[in-house]
């Protein structure tokens, strides 16, 4: 009886586990099949009898910003534009591909970039489970693998990276492990420069526990010495940029590449309702373009709305951080202003956990989901594997 009931607690244990494993497997393998099926059908001529070539299958995910990651991997940076993107994820696959040989740092960075979603899915699943329990939890993995971008998860970028490392982050904080918390919030500005936000929710977190974290100079300073950590990666960077070009802000300057500049943070909303509802003819590419990232936008502002009182404020915070940077530095001079919006709201995990709440108050709402979802995911994972224009 003891072994059976010891049994019966090691399969309730486990159960999560095995849950975060299917919404992990199954949607990779959904991306695996519309991969192959894209492949074959988009590509090859009518009753033709040549098989596939399975390399150059999945090495058609090797576009856009996947380039730059595997090309500063192999061979370095190059300024001033491969200073836009950030160290950590490249070193990564550089220190597993070196080991491996060259023909290897595609595969490294699409595994290395499915392995880091999967840590960061226990992550999430322990946030979320302590807002709103292993319901709540679950539906918050699979909003999040099955949204319409989560393609990116998939192939060799670092939203993966970024993500476990910021929800990492909220985790030791919420453990109270500021020096832990410090460290991966030092890599977590590594990988992206919008890493750099997190101080806010750090400092809000600390002054929380403001009675037990003043109780003592030591236990002051073990507080509020951690998140120097997460400015210092910063400043490494920056010496890093100086070194090569002269500017220690290279990786800001830059941007004017992408014609990103500092605006007003509604300007980029009103270009794109301008340009779908005046200046692209309905049923162009751009028009659609257009609503994808304004409808992103739009409807994580009102998640983050929504989560107020849902979540806990430091992650509200976060989201809301994220948004505002985001909107502060639009790409004024392309048709979508807003460009890339729609991969970046992938970093921000309450929100989703909100929508999980969401769903689960209003059935509708996460049947809708449950169709919307994935049908956009099979079709901009294919535009991605075709090479267009999904940035």
């Amino acid at each position: 009886m003891a072994d059976n009931g010891y049994m019966k607690n090691m399969s309730i244990k486990r159960s999560p586990a095995w849950d975060i494993f299917w919404i992990f497997l199954v949607t990779r393998f959904i991306l695996i099949l519309v991969t192959y099926f894209g492949s074959i059908f988009l590509t090859q001529d009518a009753h033709a009898s040549t098989p596939i070539n399975f390399t150059t299958m999945f090495t058609s995910w090797n576009r856009w910003d996947a380039l730059m990651y595997i090309r500063i991997a192999q061979y370095g940076y190059h300024p001033p534009l491969d200073l836009a993107f950030f160290p950590l994820y490249p070193l990564l696959i550089a220190a597993i591909a070196h080991l491996l040989g060259s023909g290897s740092y595609f595969a490294v960075g699409m595994l290395l970039s499915n392995g880091l979603l999967l840590g960061a899915m226990f992550v999430i699943y322990q946030l979320a489970k302590e807002i709103g329990g292993d319901q709540v939890a679950r539906r918050t993995l699979l909003y999040l693998c099955i949204f319409p971008t989560a393609f990116f998860f998939f192939t060799a970028y670092n939203e993966s990276l970024f993500i476990l490392l910021t929800a990492a982050t909220f985790l030791a904080l919420r453990r109270q492990c500021w020096w832990l918390a410090g460290l991966l919030g030092f890599f977590g500005i590594l990988t992206r420069s919008t890493g750099a936000l997190i101080v806010v929710p750090f400092l809000y977190e600390l002054w929380l526990n403001r009675e037990r974290a003043t109780a003592t100079w030591h236990s002051l300073l073990s507080g509020l010495i951690p998140i120097l950590l997460i400015p210092l990666g910063l400043l490494f960077y920056c010496i890093y940029c100086w070194k090569l070009t002269g500017d220690p802000i290279a990786f800001v300057t830059v941007q004017l590449r992408w014609s990103r500049q500092a605006s007003w943070p509604w300007r980029g909303i009103w270009q794109n309702m301008f340009e779908l509802f005046w200046n692209q003819p309905f049923g162009s590419f751009n028009e659609v373009h257009v609503l994808l990232d304004l409808s992103a936008t739009l409807a994580f502002i009102a998640l983050v709305i929504a989560g107020r009182r849902q979540i806990r404020t430091s992650y509200t915070l976060w989201t809301g951080l994220l948004l505002f940077y985001y909107l502060l530095s639009p790409s004024v001079w392309q048709h979508d202003a807003l460009i890339s919006n729609q991969r970046f709201v992938l970093e921000m995990f309450p929100a989703f956990i909100t929508l999980a709440i969401l769903g689960l108050r209003h059935p509708r709402l996460h049947q809708t989901l449950l169709w919307i979802f994935p049908a956009l995911l099979a079709t901009l994972s294919l535009l991605f594997v075709m090479n267009k224009w999904m940035v």
